[in-house]
């Protein structure tokens, strides 16, 4: 495999990564040599530095991941902060609630009670201070999100305690259980007697 053909491979599993990916890993999923996969990544981070992008690759924390370079802080900071009139989207309020509701919790996660891939929500609400990391999953490492104190005075609450319930909002459990049961060909009521 050429550098040529490393590059692109390399650039689409940065563009998809949540965090930092360490060299090994990279090369393990494209197939290639650690050393190969080290110089290809060097060469894009060269490339993106003498053709003046807006981003970086930068090798941190022990792996690679994009960022915005830090000439533009200021511009993003504005833009996401100030630009957005304040207002949420709608996939930025559902991976709100999934994170208030089921905190602490990583963005895998929430990914994964979303269905879709949550990562330009959570940045959104780390940046509008809504969110937080706070902590590592025991068994991944994956950084945990938390809501804020200033989530709470957005939404008029004094603790998470006063969030509403979530449960009058999904169906009735036994409804719920009765109809899987018949969609599964299961009479639920005959296995209820047969157990008894």
């Amino acid at each position: 495999m050429t550098q040529e053909d490393l590059a692109p491979q390399l650039e689409a599993l940065l563009m998809v990564a949540e965090e930092a990916v360490p060299t090994p890993t990279l090369a393990e999923a494209v197939g290639a040599p650690v050393p190969a996969t080290e110089e290809a990544l060097a060469r894009l981070a060269e490339f993106y530095d003498e053709t003046g992008r807006g981003f970086q690759l930068r090798n941190v924390g022990g792996g690679w991941r994009f960022s915005a370079r830090p000439e533009h802080h200021e511009l993003l900071s504005r833009w996401v902060i100030e630009g957005q009139a304040n207002r949420l989207t709608q996939a930025g309020l559902e991976t709100l609630s999934v994170i208030a509701y089921l905190q602490p919790v990583s963005r895998t996660r929430v990914s994964a009670v979303r269905g879709v891939n949550v990562e330009t929500a959570v940045r959104t609400l780390l940046a509008r201070d809504l969110v937080t990391e706070d902590g590592q999953d025991d068994q991944t490492g994956a950084a945990l999100l938390r809501t804020t104190d200033y989530f709470l005075e957005r939404i008029g609450l004094s603790s998470l305690s006063d969030l509403p319930p979530i449960a009058p909002r999904l169906p009735d459990a036994s409804a719920l259980e009765a109809e899987l049961a018949q969609l599964a060909g299961v009479d639920l009521l005959d296995e209820q007697v047969g157990d008894e």
